[in-house]
């Protein structure tokens, strides 16, 4: 009992602690270490961005926005979507603006998982995804990913559906391993719910960051998915303003109709003048078209950097992630060397095992290249080292 006579609150995530980018971030603060764990930009967003914000602050576009975003972004993204993908979301009705990734990921999630529904998990999974679905009294399925290429099995896939299975959870390009998905994985994933009453969340917030000449194949491609996926994507990742928390929802009509019951409350409405700012900015292409080749100059600059060191990779396929093997090195778990490296070189990354539920501990570690030249190079540098 507490001093009040009350006795403890029960937890709903008994097993959730602080989050392991947290840790190692706060870590790498303390002991001055080279930050490359959590997947944030090292460099600012466009002046021209600021400055779009800054005007919109100063012309009095400072009370809410509407529940479902500033038509003009909406309208935008609608667009954007259209030429990118061939695509058409209404963007009155099918699209939404949220307050990050991550409560458009929880907003569809909610929407569709009741007690009991099972949901397929590819893991290694970013971490909010499994907390949304017990959250909602849902039972994740794990279906799990191994390195080298973190290919999935297909088979596997079609072993873990039961007639309780409601919801599949997508991530392309893939945080932490990279991997983007092929023509054949939407093929296969169509061939597996289209007689059946399953929705899909794809997570999508890395779509402009894939390489060597990866397309990316948003699952709204494919009829069969597009009708049944809520595609959750974010302006942090393209335009390197995480920390302004701006996403987004594309979905059909009817879901879109459930997905916005959930986020009205959940935020109701997000930051005004930036969704202005950002509806103006998406009008040129440019800013998030060149986004592929930035970042992979940056990804061959960070490996260009390790290449004599003693760890082994395949070059990334997406995002701002590269995961190496230390299995040459050592037989240390991933988040003990990860702490190791932390103090003892100074270069903080993340240890992989942790985005598994079991911690399966492959040797690998995950390090984020989304930072200035000198700090990849010094980083490189260190690592070389070992």
């Amino acid at each position: 009992m507490t001093a009040s006579g009350l006795g403890a609150l029960p937890s709903k995530l008994p097993w959730v602690g602080t989050t392991i980018f947290t840790v190692m971030s706060k870590l790498a603060a303390e002991t001055g270490a080279i930050n490359l764990s959590q997947g944030f930009p090292g460099f600012d967003c466009s002046p021209e961005l600021v400055g779009l914000v800054e005007r919109y602050l100063k012309s009095g576009f400072n009370q809410y926005a509407p529940m479902t975003g500033v038509p003009a972004l909406r309208e935008a993204l609608a667009e954007k979507t259209g030429q990118l993908y061939n695509i058409h979301y209404h963007p009155e009705t099918e699209v939404t603006v949220t307050s990050g990734a991550t409560e458009a990921l929880f907003a569809a999630v909610t929407a569709v998982v009741r007690p009991g529904d099972e949901v397929l998990v590819f893991e290694p999974a970013y971490d909010s995804y499994v907390p949304a679905i017990e959250l909602n009294g849902g039972i994740p399925v794990f279906i799990t990913l191994t390195p080298p290429t973190y290919a999935i099995d297909w088979e596997a896939v079609r072993g873990k559906i039961t007639d309780r299975t409601r919801l599949i959870l997508v991530n392309t390009p893939h945080n932490p391993t990279g991997r983007v998905w092929t023509a054949d994985d939407l093929s296969q994933l169509a061939a597996l719910v289209q007689h059946r009453d399953i929705w899909i969340v794809s997570d999508e917030v890395y779509e402009h960051i894939r390489f060597d000449g990866r397309p990316h194949r948003s699952l709204a491609t494919h009829p069969v998915l597009q009708e049944r996926t809520f595609v959750c994507g974010s302006f942090g990742k393209t335009f390197h303003i995480t920390g302004w928390k701006v996403g987004y929802c594309l979905a059909p009509k009817e879901l879109t109709t459930e997905f916005r019951k959930i986020h009205q409350y959940l935020t109701f409405s997000t930051v005004t003048p930036i969704q202005h700012a950002l509806a103006d900015y998406l009008q040129n292409p440019a800013h998030y078209e060149t986004l592929p080749d930035f970042y992979e100059r940056k990804r061959d600059l960070f490996l260009g950097s390790i290449r004599g060191s003693r760890f082994h990779f395949q070059p990334t396929e997406g995002s701002f992630f590269q995961t190496v093997s230390y299995e040459a090195m050592t037989d240390e778990p991933d988040y003990e060397l990860a702490v190791r490296l932390t103090r003892e070189i100074g270069v903080a990354s993340i240890p992989v095992s942790v985005f598994y539920h079991q911690k399966d501990d492959y040797k690998r570690l995950r390090f984020c290249f989304a930072k200035d030249d000198e700090t990849l190079l010094r980083a490189g540098e260190r690592l070389s080292r070992l």
